[in-house]
């Protein structure tokens, strides 16, 4: 008598000892993962190469994991019923979830004039580490450096064009690159910034939208520090999480009158939780994304004035900001 091939199911010739429906699915979930990780690095190669290697990490991780899926599921294994069944199904899952957390977090990448401000001269000096970017002026630096957090999802190089007239006017800046491009997985950035550059007397701490929240917890917690201490608060498009009114620091608060994420209700609101002697600026025409140059924003709003103007503007305030606490 003929039994037919233990483990393989009949009118399928594939995934041996796993339903057609189930076999097919994992093919598909592990297919995705890897047209996820080609469109990621065909769209934001700049960012997955200059950026924090820990996103890169889990690209070839996904590409490898997929790889192997698909092997296995050509390989006859034995029949899946009860909990062996369950299990498959808790894993198909979470391969989808995974899968759709790598096309979430590709990065913005940045553009030009990012790019050309990244290019050292004879005056700012630019290095970049796999942990950050930094900005140094040729001539020397001052003791008031300047540490600033990216926007999620945004790489550190987008914000080269609108921070190096602070290098070229003598402070050093140091641009963090953050794991994920998300500032919360970044939280001893700054003390490690302050640890490499024991020149800097003061710090100006700065961020863009969640970086900035981010930025302004840094400032609280060194504010009172004897050595190299946070002496400003530098907010792009963004406010503190909490109430933060007692800062002790010099603030300026830099918004966009078009912007569709930090709205300018947003930010007229959190007046309340900044010092009563905070600055306010609003670039008027501006939007979200003029803060950095990485390209246009899902949620943002539109503008009025051109992105050259903006920036000009942002990198002008932001100056003199900085100068006000090196006199």
């Amino acid at each position: 008598m003929n039994r037919g091939t233990p483990g393989r199911q009949d009118g399928t010739g594939v995934g041996a000892g796993r339903p057609a429906w189930l076999t097919w699915t994992v093919r598909a979930v592990a297919a995705a993962g890897i047209v996820v990780v080609a469109w990621a690095c065909l769209t934001a190669w700049g960012a997955v190469v200059h950026g924090h290697p820990l996103y890169a990490v889990l690209l070839g991780l996904t590409v490898l994991g997929c790889a192997l899926v698909l092997w296995r599921s050509l390989r006859p294994r034995p029949a899946r019923r009860g909990r062996r069944l369950v299990l498959d199904l808790v894993l198909v899952v979470a391969g989808i979830v995974w899968v759709a957390a790598m096309a979430w977090l590709r990065p913005f990448t940045a553009v030009e004039p990012a790019l050309a401000a990244m290019v050292s001269d004879e005056t700012v000096t630019v290095t970049e580490s796999t942990t950050s970017v930094t900005l140094t002026p040729a001539r020397g630096a001052d003791g008031t450096a300047v540490f600033f957090r990216p926007g999620a999802k945004v790489e550190a190089r987008a914000y080269a064009a609108v921070l190096r007239p602070l290098a070229e006017a003598g402070h050093t800046v140091v641009i963090a690159k953050q794991p994920l491009a998300v500032a919360f997985l970044a939280g001893g950035a700054f003390d490690a910034a302050r640890e490499r550059l024991p020149q800097a007397d003061g710090w100006v701490v700065g961020g863009h939208s969640l970086g900035g929240v981010v930025a302004s917890s840094d400032a609280a917690a060194a504010e009172a520090d004897d050595v190299a201490p946070a002496v400003g608060l530098l907010l792009y498009a963004s406010y503190p999480a909490e109430d933060l009114s007692g800062l002790t620091v010099a603030v300026e608060s830099v918004s966009a009158s078009q912007d569709g994420l930090a709205t300018p209700a947003k930010i007229e609101a959190s007046r309340a939780v900044l010092p009563a002697d905070a600055t306010f600026t609003a670039v008027d025409g501006a939007v979200h994304a003029f803060f950095g140059d990485y390209g246009p924003q899902p949620g943002d709003g539109t503008p009025t004035i051109t992105h050259d103007a903006a920036r000009s503007l942002i990198s002008s305030v932001s100056t003199q900001f900085v100068d006000s606490l090196s006199e």
